[in-house]
């Protein structure tokens, strides 16, 4: 699979300085935890889901959580699981190409049961999301992930949700973060991003953001999202990729993006290619918040409706702009560090202080392409949404 696999040839030619590369369940980690996107959430209740993940797929979705915790009863749980067995066999069956699949999961015991009720079909799963996820919950959930892949023979990651009321009040968070550190660093390998659960922190305090605002606007979740990637997102080797918190809003219609053609309020003040888009204004809080998780550190987002999927991916492509000054920053000869004007002529180039920056702009380049000279956010966007 690749991200914009679904685009015709030519215009994928017309669009991209560098194409996208191909990456698959069997990728490096590195490759795959950048390469994440927009992660599409589904409830593992859906009676057709097999027939939901083949046609999200040739959409562009690239990875899918099927959740058995908070989007589906208590009661449901039972049926739900075994609906995500006949389904996944369903796909077996037809061959399907699938995105990376990953089940949310809530105790550490559906783990194990559920890789052996799925039998040969594990091959189409790539790993479990951990909900609540803290010290004391998550080692059995690691261990029970590390008993699984060994009974399966199949590698399988793991993607712990950061939403436990022990991190967002400020008395215990410290502890909270220490202690999530130490685990997530003890099982390294199996850990293939972290997520943030920013709806459970918000209903701690009776919150919800309304659709013209991001999570940053929420200045007690955006404490939480600071400390987060301070203490697990540094860019010295010792970090996780750590993925954009969940938009909730969305239009009932599917095809969110036509036949409106209209300014965005968010895209004024932007590059000249912005300023007239498909977007409609009730996204213009998504399109913030896309920015505002790359400024902080995050890359890719959890979305719980298709639209959301094609402005996550098409923000995520590395402009020329940002590639060329990546490319500077990293040529051998600047080993020494030292500082040059950009290619664009508009910046500084301070090689040691950018350096990280080039190598993360570089890995998200090689997963989401660099678009031409001339294509911008809009262009991007709309391929993706065309018929």
């Amino acid at each position: 699979m690749r991200h914009f696999g679904h685009i015709a040839p030519a215009v994928k030619r017309r669009l991209f300085f560098r194409e996208p590369c191909e990456f698959g369940p069997d990728s490096p980690a590195r490759v795959l935890s950048a390469a994440l996107g927009a992660t599409l959430y589904s409830p593992a209740t859906r009676p057709r889901l097999a027939d939901d993940i083949i046609k999200q797929a040739g959409r562009g979705v690239v990875s899918m959580v099927l959740c058995l915790e908070d989007s589906i009863d208590d009661s449901e749980v039972v049926g739900a699981e075994g609906n995500l067995v006949r389904q996944f066999a369903d796909l077996d069956a037809r061959g399907a190409e699938v995105p990376l699949l990953f089940i949310r999961v809530r105790e550490p015991g559906q783990i194990g049961d559920l890789v052996r009720r799925l039998g040969a079909t594990v091959r189409m799963l790539s790993g479990f999301v951990l909900p609540k996820f803290t010290e004391e919950r998550g080692v059995p959930f690691m261990e029970a992930l590390a008993e699984a892949e060994k009974d399966s023979g199949r590698r399988l990651f793991a993607m712990p949700v950061l939403e436990s009321p022990e991190l967002l009040h400020l008395e215990t968070r410290r502890d909270a973060l220490r202690g999530i550190a130490r685990t997530v660093d003890t099982y390294r390998d199996r850990v293939l991003a972290l997520r943030l659960g920013v709806t459970d922190f918000c209903s701690a305090y009776g919150l919800r953001r309304a659709p013209d605002m991001t999570a940053y606007d929420v200045q007690i979740v955006g404490a939480v999202i600071a400390d987060v990637v301070n203490v697990l997102g540094r860019a010295d080797g010792t970090g996780f990729t750590i993925t954009g918190p969940v938009w909730e809003y969305f239009r009932l219609q599917e095809r969110m993006f036509k036949p409106q053609l209209r300014q965005s309020p968010f895209l004024e003040g932007r590059a000249e290619e912005l300023r007239t888009t498909l977007i409609e204004h009730d996204l213009d809080g998504l399109l913030r918040e896309i920015e505002l998780d790359r400024a902080n550190g995050l890359l890719g987002k959890t979305c719980i409706h298709p639209s959301h999927v094609a402005p996550v991916h098409a923000l995520s492509v590395v402009s020329h702009e940002e590639f060329s000054d990546a490319e500077d920053i990293l040529r051998p000869e600047r080993g020494g560090g030292g500082v040059m004007r950009s290619a664009y002529t508009n910046k500084m180039n301070e090689v040691k202080p950018h350096r990280a920056w080039a190598e993360r702009t570089l890995l998200r380049a090689e997963v989401f392409g660099v678009a031409g000279p001339d294509v911008g956010f809009v262009e991007l966007l709309s391929a993706s949404v065309a018929e």
